[in-house]
């Protein structure tokens, strides 16, 4: 277990009881937090606002919510769970019998013992979210039923962190952070996410790396409202979801089902030899149907461990800090920080000695070779490189065609830049 993953499963605790929506004060309260480890800059989107076809809806804020009997005893209680309130619920204060509650209860009866995760963002509705067998327990009679809440006029919350690189290209690295008391979905993608960041600032990558932290759909399509002028810098990118669960890796492509991310990530997945399942785009899941929408297209890919409602705990109270684990979010951020490794060193070269094969040992290129473990394959990968560096290549293809890894080929690649005989 390393410390990493310790580090990352404290984060999703302390993340946890939060109360998120798409908006309110408890997707500020988690950028708070996050703010603590990585510097953000927080944008405030009032409503009304239009983004894209879509409009900045009413912010939701809630501060208490209960189902109580006749005794008074809370059955149904916000304070234990968040998760017991319908999302954006309207405010409601009455009593009423069991049979006119029933159809604004949620439960899941083929889990009964679990909470549903429901919500209600566009149409004006309450309800509560209960264990199935909390129903089945609760006798006919009158209920006193109370959401304290309100939906008025406010903004939409989102956070962005650049880690400057040496280029202006960037690469985005998006998270969702609208889903309360959900452990791997998505406070694990937001802990990966956090602590990539801080990986990538003890360095001066090539690219330089944005990190979205917004809530789902709506926080993408904001996003991409406010930086339409700009998303050409985007060449590369993965939305981060679903990062701690016991399964294996998933990488769901981009649109483009060809870009740079998607080689990559292949790549890496196919040599690393971990358990893994690539899938190829649909426009349903997370924010990469956003980002991979026709009109921006961007090359955005998806990492998860299991997929979206690929897992029976998913929006249930059983998706908790119990069912990630830090071995798989330190799993999760490995991937990351081997596929962007790679990305950061991939290059198109030209051979400036095209014609027939260069003098190596008279540039002390084989000299430097004496003495390595893998002489014989770094000198196979300089010939590689001077092959295909055709202007038509790149480093990843090299790799890939020669069956070398990319690591031995970027060494060589390096090399033989320093001794003039390629160039980017």
């Amino acid at each position: 277990m390393t410390d990493v993953g310790e580090e990352m499963h404290a984060l999703v605790e302390r993340l946890y009881p939060l109360c998120r929506s798409i908006t309110g004060d408890g997707v500020r309260a988690t950028l708070d937090i996050v703010g603590e480890y990585i510097p953000l800059q927080v944008h405030e989107v009032p409503t009304g606002t239009q983004v894209l076809d879509w409009t900045v809806p009413q912010e939701w804020n809630i501060r208490d919510a209960y189902v109580a009997d006749g005794t008074g005893r809370r059955v149904v209680d916000f304070a234990e769970s968040s998760l017991h309130v319908l999302g954006y619920s309207v405010p409601v204060s009455a009593t009423m019998p069991l049979s006119e509650l029933r159809p604004h209860l949620h439960t899941l009866p083929d889990q009964p013992s679990w909470v549903p995760y429901r919500t209600s963002y566009y149409k004006p509705e309450w309800g509560f979210c209960l264990a199935q067998d909390t129903l089945d327990a609760m006798p006919d009679g009158d209920y006193e039923v109370r959401i304290d809440s309100t939906l008025a006029d406010g903004h939409l919350t989102y956070a962005e962190h650049v880690v400057p690189g040496q280029v202006a290209d960037e690469v985005i690295v998006s998270c969702h952070t609208c889903h309360p008391a959900l452990a791997n979905d998505n406070m694990a993608g937001v802990a990966v996410a956090t602590y990539l960041a801080r990986e990538l600032a003890q360095r001066t990558p090539y690219h330089t790396y944005r990190f979205i932290f917004a809530p789902g759909t709506i926080g993408a399509i904001t996003w991409l409202a406010r930086n339409a002028e700009r998303v050409e810098r985007v060449k590369h990118g993965l939305v981060l979801a679903c990062a701690g669960d016991p399964g294996q890796v998933t990488y769901k492509q981009s649109r483009r089902g060809d870009a740079e991310i998607d080689r990559v990530l292949r790549h890496v997945l196919t040599t690393s030899e971990r358990p893994h399942q690539i899938n190829e785009f649909t426009p349903y899941g997370y924010d990469e149907r956003q980002y991979c929408s026709p009109g921006f297209n961007l090359g955005v890919g998806s990492l998860t461990r299991t997929p979206y409602a690929g897992y029976p705990e998913y929006h249930t109270s059983a998706d908790n800090p119990d069912f990630v684990s830090p071995e798989a979010m330190a799993d999760t951020l490995a991937v990351c920080r081997e596929a962007f490794a790679v990305l950061d060193r991939n290059r198109q070269y030209v051979n400036l000695s095209p014609y027939g094969e260069p003098q190596l040992g008279r540039r002390g290129l084989y000299d430097a070779l004496g003495g390595r473990s893998d002489t014989k394959q770094a000198q196979m990968a300089m010939l590689w490189v001077l092959n295909l560096s055709d202007g038509d290549h790149d480093l990843l293809d090299v790799a890939e065609r020669s069956g070398l890894p990319f690591d031995t080929v970027a060494g060589a690649a390096d090399a033989l830049h320093e001794a003039g005989l390629i160039k980017t």
